[in-house]
């Protein structure tokens, strides 16, 4: 059996390639790919060559957001069967050291993540074979398309946690796209009650405010202390949490000045590998900064959240296109014309 996947070989050079699928081993799953959602890393890696501080490494695997049916399983696997519907937790680490002895397998020294800047074929593919307790059942309440964005939703569930959101609490969201978005959803479901949202686009905040937002801010002005006296103004109070997911300093800047004292800053956004920020202003002011990588065993929360219809992800999806027209969904989804927030391709 062959395979066609969509390879990076340098900077905006996206190609179709076949090759044999090898063999499972006894642990292997063999997905039938149904459902592919781009990512901000998907384009960071495409048109910059880099995600965050690690440099593209070519050839490499794009795609990450997915939900599948399962072809194939390796003798051992027993929890899911040919025909089920699946989502895949794209990445990988060696369940032997401290950390994912611990449960805190995402910051595992040896993890790997498909798309990796290394790492080929990635999601974007007819077929895709990965180790079986990465894959994760799909109940029938759950689409294929909101079984392709369980990934990111995994994301905002991480978030949410590490911030310890809880009933009543307020928010900041700043970047209004679609871990943003997600991230406002999450925690509206885990019972934060005041959400404001910022964006530099009227268009993502018209969707913050669909999507739930209490209050939303264009952000039209550097200038991040006069940004967070706006924050305070239209919220009432200073918020106890801020997510910060625009990637950008500017968006950790607004957070530190905008978020209460004692409270917590999370960085869900990955921006330029070293940024100047007003971090004493933080300390002065006990504000915790918190880091979010990925995520850990929140694969079934986002699934349950889904099933259980507590968070509604489908006006994300903005943009769809066949998996040949790959090359256009990419195109469309970086330039954001049109108002794209989140392009499927169906493979």
């Amino acid at each position: 059996m062959e395979n066609t996947y969509v390879v990076l070989h340098g900077l905006k050079d996206l190609r179709l390639e076949t090759k044999p699928i090898p063999p499972l081993a006894d642990d292997d799953v063999l997905v039938r790919i149904k459902k592919v959602g781009l990512c901000g890393t998907d384009l960071s890696m495409v048109y910059k060559g880099r995600t965050g501080d690690l440099q593209v490494q070519y050839p490499t695997g794009v795609g990450h957001e997915v939900s599948a049916v399962v072809s194939q399983c390796g003798k051992n696997v027993t929890h899911v069967k040919t025909g089920d519907r699946v989502t895949v937790e794209p990445g990988s680490f060696c369940r032997q050291c401290d950390l994912c002895l611990a449960g805190k397998y995402n910051v595992c020294a040896k993890s790997s993540f498909h798309s990796d800047v290394a790492l080929y074929p990635g999601c974007l593919a007819r077929y895709f074979k990965y180790k079986a307790h990465l894959i994760h059942k799909l109940p029938d309440s759950v689409s294929d398309e909101e079984g392709a964005i369980v990934e990111p939703l995994a994301v905002a569930v991480h978030a949410c946690r590490r911030a310890e959101v809880s009933a009543g609490c307020s928010m900041l969201v700043t970047g209004a796209g679609p871990i943003g978005l997600l991230c406002l959803v999450t925690a509206k479901a885990f019972g934060a009650t005041n959400i404001l949202v910022t964006d530099i686009k009227d268009s993502r905040l018209a969707m913050a405010k669909r999507m739930g937002a209490d209050h939303t801010l264009l952000v039209t002005s550097g200038d991040a202390q006069s940004q967070a006296q706006q924050v305070q103004q239209i919220m009432g109070y200073q918020p106890d949490i801020t997510m910060e997911c625009s990637g950008t300093k500017e968006g950790l800047s607004l957070g530190i000045y905008a978020t209460k004292s004692r409270g917590k800053l999370v960085q869900v956004g990955l921006s330029a590998p070293e940024v100047t920020v007003p971090l004493v202003h933080a300390g002065v002011r006990e504000i915790d900064i918190i880091g979010v990588y990925r995520y850990l065993n929140c694969y079934p929360i986002a699934i349950n959240l889904l099933a259980k219809k507590l968070v509604d992800v489908k006006p994300l999806i903005t943009h769809r296109f066949n998996f040949e027209e790959f090359q256009k969904a990419f195109d469309m989804f970086y330039s954001a014309e049109d108002g794209a927030i989140k392009c499927m391709i169906s493979c």
